[in-house]
């Protein structure tokens, strides 16, 4: 192991997001092969390298269609790997999306339908409810991302303004057994929130939908709020008969990953320490926070403060960033400075916002370097330009697709 605090940290992300790789995670909960058909659906960051491991594990006996980001396209001989729009939803996702409810069409009682889950689902499968259109859905989208909500309450107004969300996919599958497959990238590991729920109960309701948008203040245009205010057709709930041949399971999530750069830093003779695994709330206030944490442990060093969870992003500013490199600057500003800490955040799935970056880096002189390039940390973070930032330090990381997504990664490491 690198004495190089940097390399450490780098070396403890690598094991978190190789531990979250489908090929690893996922065999152990395929099914035996059904008297009929394997038919092969999904979507998410994930999905491509889910359907590759699905085809490899049946020996290509299965067929069908899953939809991915841009770029985190995996090569299947038989399953259909689309690639669209995401975090915004664009025209490949709705075609997919339909073409998709075409392919279920014709599933039987003899055959298992198996749907490849993981976060970004929600912008990939995307089929908007009669009245709205996709360009108003797109606009939608940049609302909520912008709004600084959870995800769980973002995906509560778009399961009830999709055709395919909370449950409605379910209904699609007619007699044949539907197996859910999940990498999970929300808090709780909450089945109904990943790729907003399409296979599984909602418990949600249009009222639900309402109290979010009047929480947050957002202006969505009249045409969603005529058809959540008149509150048609809910989503599918608990009990339902849909349900009934039915499951899902989660292959792999954040617990697994922080479990994995736990017996590296254990390698290293540094001792590791999991804060949790469902830290949310706004990035730059958790950030400020964690110092006062980071204080708390100072005499355990060497050790390192593990947590993962997803953070948020009120969005104010025209810059670039996300969530993991606007925590680092408000940890950075905390800090002020302070001897022996270091410290990353990343999205485990290479990217973080709307950079190209996963996360940063962050060291004891990441201020004073910041501030000899004439950057000012807090006039950075009112113009949510954080990608800009860690780009002048040369501290951003850059990993390309992980092909998974099992949220935020964030080590923070006290030395001696």
């Amino acid at each position: 192991m690198s004495n190089d605090p940097k390399e450490f940290l780098l070396t403890l992300f690598n094991a978190a997001v190789k531990a979250a790789q489908p090929d690893l995670c996922l065999p152990q909960f395929l099914p035996a092969i059904p008297k009929g058909n394997i038919i092969v659906i999904g979507a998410g960051k994930a999905s491509a390298a889910m359907a590759a491991c699905a085809e490899k594990h049946y020996n290509s006996k299965v067929s069908g269609m899953v939809i991915t980001r841009y770029g985190y396209n995996v090569h299947c001989h038989n399953i259909e790997i689309v690639e669209a729009g995401h975090p915004i939803p664009d025209l490949a996702g709705y075609n997919a999306t339909s073409r998709l409810l075409r392919i279920l069409a014709s599933v039987t009682e003899d055959d298992l339908v198996l749907c490849l889950l993981s976060g970004g689902g929600s912008s990939l499968l995307t089929l908007p409810v009669e009245g709205l259109s996709l360009a108003e859905k797109q606009g939608i989208n940049t609302i909520l991302l912008h709004s600084g909500a959870a995800i769980d309450e973002i995906n509560i107004i778009r399961k009830h303004l999709s055709q395919v969300k909370g449950g409605r996919l379910a209904a699609l599958c007619g007699r044949a057994r539907l197996l859910t497959l999940v990498v999970s990238d929300v808090v709780d590991d909450d089945l109904s929130v990943v790729a907003s729920g399409p296979t599984v109960p909602d418990l949600s309701t249009y009222s639900d939908a309402i109290a979010v948008i009047d929480k947050y203040d957002l202006k969505l245009p009249i045409s969603a709020m005529k058809i959540l205010h008149e509150g048609k057709d809910e989503t599918p709930k608990p009990g339902n008969s849909i349900f009934d041949n039915n499951s899902a399971e989660i292959v792999t999530s954040s617990q697994n990953s922080l479990d994995a750069a736990v017996k590296v830093a254990e390698a290293a003779g540094i001792e590791p320490i999991i804060l949790n695994d469902y830290l949310e709330g706004e990035a730059k206030d958790i950030g400020s926070r964690m110092a006062a944490v980071v204080a708390d442990y100072k005499n355990r060093a060497p050790c390192v403060l593990l947590s993962g969870g997803e953070l948020t992003v009120k969005v104010k500013g025209i810059g670039k960033g996300g969530p993991n490199t606007e925590f680092l600057i408000a940890l950075a500003m905390a800090l002020n400075g302070a001897d022996n800490i270091f410290a990353i955040a990343c999205d485990t799935d290479g990217t973080d916002g709307s950079g190209d970056n996963a996360g940063a880096i962050i060291t004891p002189d990441t201020l004073k370097r910041a501030l000899s390039l004439g950057l000012d940390p807090s006039d950075i973070l009112n113009k949510n330009d954080a990608y800009g930032f860690f780009r002048a330090l040369d501290d951003l990381i850059i990993t390309g697709p992980t092909f998974t997504n099992v949220n935020d990664f964030r080590a923070i490491m006290i030395s001696n």
